[in-house]
């Protein structure tokens, strides 16, 4: 019984090569937006006790503060949905800062 080494041959594929290159470079992206993640939890911590001793001392917040975590808080929004693969929208700088009202 002869074998014939064409009868064995797998086809390449090039737009499989073009998915997983997809894939990892949105695995890189993941890893960037999960380091600026931290980095946004710990900026908003930073301004909730700030915001918490200016409710202490002067008993109203602060305006600019407000605004300033709400688009926080709506910018580490978006990065989760992008991080859990919800979308596949990159938040800022790939589009505008979100308003923060």
């Amino acid at each position: 019984m002869a074998n014939d080494d064409n009868d064995t041959t797998i086809d390449h594929d090039p737009a499989a090569d073009k998915g997983s290159s997809e894939v990892w470079k949105r695995g890189l992206f993941m890893l960037l937006f999960m380091f600026a993640f931290g980095i946004a939890q710990t900026l908003l911590n930073l301004l909730a006790v700030v915001q918490f001793l200016w409710l202490l001392f002067t008993k109203e917040p602060n305006q600019i503060l407000r605004r300033f975590g709400k688009s926080l808080s709506a910018w580490l929004a978006a990065t989760a949905l992008f991080l859990s693969c919800d979308t596949e929208q990159k938040p800022f700088p790939w589009t505008d800062w979100p308003n923060g009202g």
